[in-house]
Formats: C-alpha cells, structure tokens, sequence
C-alpha cells in the first residue's frame, strides 16, 4: 500500500528529458539559483565520479579542479532546481565509481575519452540545435507576419522618440 502511494508521487517528480550521462563523462549541471528576486542559471562544469539511488531520489557526484583544490558537489538528477544536464564529453571507464581522482592530480586525472559515444552525442546535439535555430526562425517570420516587432526594435524605437523630445 504504501510503496504504491510513493511510487506515483515520485513518477510526477521524475524528468523525462535528461540526457544519457555516465560515470566518467564530462558535464554542464545547469543550476537554477536565486539572486534576491531575479532567478538564474549557474553552470557547474566537471566529470561525474558517482551515480546514487534510483527513482525520484537518484543523484550523481560531479567533480571539479578549481585553483588547484578539488571541489566535488552531489545534484539530484530529478531536481526542479536543474535546468539541464549537457554532456559535454564521453567517457569510457571501467569503475561504478572513480573516487580514485581524489588522490590523483594532473594527468593522472585524464580519462579515456568513449569515441563511439562522442559521435551519437555531436549527431544528438547537432539536431538539436538545428530544431532550435528552425523554431526560432518560424517565430520570428510569424512575428513578422503578423506585424508585431520585436522587444530589441520597441526599446529602439523608445529612445529615439525620448531623444526627440528632450530635443524639443
């Protein structure tokens, strides 16, 4: 009774749309921050050490050098606060987790890049932006169709009308 009650609240809090990430490969963790009223996003750059848990709770530890000191930081993979994942380099390994780069440094750190993976990753990319750059381009003919401007045109168009009349 009850593992069904929790089973259907985490199904709403599962992501559909997280990338195919694994132990070893070199991520962007696009955070969600607040900054007083404003929200926006901080990317957090390194490679996945660990994967944890399952289901709704599942989270997975990336880990960053910065000024020469070892920063690892755990996400949640289902978060709200995570706006995206981006997997910017695959990498092949051999371990569930790679908790052996605490003590390494340098090259020792390098990991063995998964060529295969890389490419199905740059086709994944490569279409995904060419959606984009396509949806973009039909919003902005059908703005233009329908005789709307744009916000950059409208602030244009604002200071020059302020500008003539301080003139006068």
């Amino acid at each position: 009774m009850q593992n069904r009650i929790m089973e259907l609240v985490e199904k709403r809090a599962i992501k559909a749309d997280l990338p195919d990430f694994r132990i070893g490969d070199t991520v962007d963790v696009h955070q969600k921050l607040l900054d007083g009223v404003k929200e926006r996003v901080q990317v957090y750059t390194g490679t996945v050490i660990a994967r944890h848990g399952g289901g709704a709770k599942e989270t997975f530890t990336v880990r960053r050098v910065v000024q020469g000191e070892g920063v690892e930081r755990i996400f949640l993979v289902h978060s709200p606060k995570i706006a995206r994942i981006e997997v910017k380099k695959a990498g092949m390994v051999r371990r569930a987790k790679l908790y052996y780069l605490r003590d390494r440094v340098g090259k020792k750190t390098k990991i063995k890049e998964d060529t295969k993976r890389q490419v199905m990753l740059d086709k994944a990319i490569k279409t995904a932006a060419e959606v984009e750059t396509k949806a973009a381009q039909e919003a902005a003919l059908k703005a233009k169709s329908e005789g709307g401007t744009s916000k950059r045109s409208a602030k244009k168009a604002a200071a020059k009308e302020a500008a003539a009349k301080t003139k006068k």
